[in-house]
């Protein structure tokens, strides 16, 4: 497996202003990451209006600070939910969508990071979207996205999150494979599983080949009438990460493990280096 950073655990990240050059990138370097995970969004350094030579710009610059790119990701999602009540909304999510699919492409990553809807989240509070009409909603969106992803030989990985859907593996699982496509699965991120009290090796196995690309992040959580819970730098969380790392080599997952440390503090991504690699060293051999 190979490690990599994600542009949101730079410290301008978040905003979409963190500059993708030399400079820019180079703590992450410093800190021993040479794999980075841009991301795009509707304004920013990488937006989905950035034409094919702004796309390869970036690649340049990346690859001159000593980075490889494969994968990209989005949060638009958050702003444009995909499954919304409104049609309007919808519509403008695919168009967004597909535009990210097609930079994806351009910026030559193989891989783009697709949280699929929002029914509810403490993330988006007032998203409240009937289940059965988001699975329906998504399913549409899906197959419009498939199209995208298949002119331009994008994957095309959901993302499971704090947004109210898809927290069974099992569902999730079949939700996918009724679209018998090559191109659609899973981008399965570790430490969100532990925010919805379930296990990540379980998911892992029975997600299987379906999981495409991985993030990390490591969760804590104290149970009590009032309970306590946030996201922390690796290592200082309750994710079991021999189970999840021989989990991973079970199913013969040999691609990128994408460091997700949000927000940005001095020092954490050195940290997270050095985690990455003793958690990678000590299980994935």
């Amino acid at each position: 497996m190979r490690k990599g950073i994600s542009y949101w655990s730079l410290k301008d990240g978040l905003a979409g202003t963190h500059p993708l050059d030399k400079a820019g990138l180079a703590e992450a370097y410093s800190a021993g990451f040479n794999l980075l995970e841009p991301a795009i969004s509707t304004k920013g350094v990488l937006t989905v209006e950035s034409d094919t030579a702004a796309c390869e710009a970036i690649r340049t610059e990346v690859e001159n600070a000593g980075f490889t790119m494969e994968t990209l990701a989005s949060g638009m999602t958050w702003g444009c939910n995909p499954v919304s009540n409104d049609p309007e909304v919808r519509k403008k999510a695919v168009q967004l969508n597909k535009k990210a699919l097609e930079r994806t492409a351009w910026l030559g990553c193989s891989a783009y990071l697709f949280v699929p809807g929002v029914v509810t989240s403490p993330i988006c509070p007032d998203e409240r979207v009937r289940y059965d009409h988001a699975i329906e909603r998504c399913r549409t969106c899906i197959s419009e996205l498939l199209e995208t992803a298949d002119r331009f030989d994008v994957d095309l990985c959901l993302e499971n999150v704090w947004n109210g859907f898809f927290y069974s593996p099992v569902e999730l699982a079949s939700f996918l494979d009724s679209f018998g496509s090559e191109r659609l699965g899973v981008y399965f991120d570790v430490g969100n599983v532990l925010g919805y009290h379930q296990y990540p090796p379980h998911w892992i196995e029975m997600l299987g080949s379906r999981i495409k690309r991985v993030h990390i992040k490591d969760y804590r959580h104290e149970f009590g009438w009032k309970g306590k819970y946030s996201f922390c730098e690796l290592g200082d969380g309750d994710v079991p990460w021999k189970e999840t790392i021989e989990a991973l080599r079970k199913i013969g997952y040999e691609q990128t493990v994408i460091a997700e440390m949000l927000p940005y503090s001095t020092g954490h991504l050195a940290r997270a280096s050095r985690e990455m690699d003793a958690i990678l060293t000590k299980y994935d051999n």
